[in-house]
């Protein structure tokens, strides 16, 4: 077997003078770059009053904590704890599926190879970046001055949170649809709302789909949170708990959620191949 002629260096050097001859300004600029993270994070630590010590003593706080946790106990409030996480997971489904209902039209509306035009596509994906930016317990501190304490402000507080997330994720989705599909339902004579209908949706809906059963899983966690501030459900309980130091029932609190998000994962997983169908493993 003849052996590979060994490369001749100057003549790699006169064919590609930009990696043997790299600038000074392109060889610095990684080690710069990994500099001025390091002094970020170093001065965020310092900013941030991190400190080594507190986070030692600290420990011994949190090993009393976990062990006034065991075993996990809720006493006579489990009726209304249940009652509590039943109204967590209806936070969670209703204001999800209330965003998907209302971000649908809204994301056909933001989508480029449904709107060509700027003029109207711009203003509605600024629109969904706003109300996206704004993170879902803020939504639930305004709603709560709005219709008061209680699931309902819970409810509006993740539907409008996820109606900006949902335009965008369905309009992105909407954006990568196969073409074909569309131009053959305009061939055979159909109309604008013809193309959505029958060449466009089918694709997309599996999509969206998957997207809101993921959504009510995260939702379920984002209802827990909401409930400390006011919004009702199981975080409300988990709250008061804290509160009056009863660990006891925090870990059982917490123990309770636990169990409902890994049976909504079990749940969502079912229903989305249910919805996709299985996908062979090469």
């Amino acid at each position: 077997m003849s052996q590979m002629p060994k490369p001749d260096p100057a003549l790699l050097r006169s064919k590609y003078p930009d990696v043997f001859a790299r600038p000074a300004s392109a060889r610095l600029a990684t080690p710069a770059m990994i500099a001025a993270a390091l002094a970020i994070f170093v001065f965020g630590l310092v900013d941030l009053d991190f400190s080594p010590s507190k986070l030692i003593s600290g420990l011994s706080q949190l090993g009393w904590i976990t062990m006034m946790m065991i075993p996990p106990n809720p006493g006579s409030s489990f009726p209304l704890y249940v009652q509590a996480l039943g109204e967590t997971l209806s936070i969670a489904l209703l204001g999800t599926t209330l965003a998907a209902i209302l971000a649908l039209p809204v994301s056909l509306l933001a989508a480029r190879n449904i709107i060509p035009s700027n003029l109207i596509r711009f203003p509605v994906r600024r629109f969904l970046d706003s109300i996206r930016g704004v993170d879902t317990l803020i939504w639930a501190l305004v709603w709560i001055n709005v219709v008061g304490l209680g699931p309902f402000a819970g409810v509006l507080a993740i539907m409008v949170s996820d109606f900006g997330a949902f335009g965008k994720l369905f309009s992105e989705a909407i954006e990568a649809a196969d073409k074909k599909q569309v131009e053959g339902v305009r061939a055979s004579g159909g109309s604008a709302l013809h193309e959505i209908r029958f060449g466009l949706l089918p694709q997309v809906l599996p999509v969206i789909a998957g997207q809101v059963l993921y959504f009510i899983e995260s939702n379920t966690r984002s209802a827990t949170i909401i409930g400390i501030v006011g919004a009702g459900g199981i975080g409300l309980q988990l709250a008061e708990q804290i509160r009056v130091l009863e660990w006891q029932k925090v870990s059982f609190l917490i123990l309770m959620i636990l169990v409902a998000v890994a049976a909504i994962d079990f749940i969502s997983t079912k229903l989305r191949f249910a919805i996709i169908g299985q996908r062979a493993v090469a």
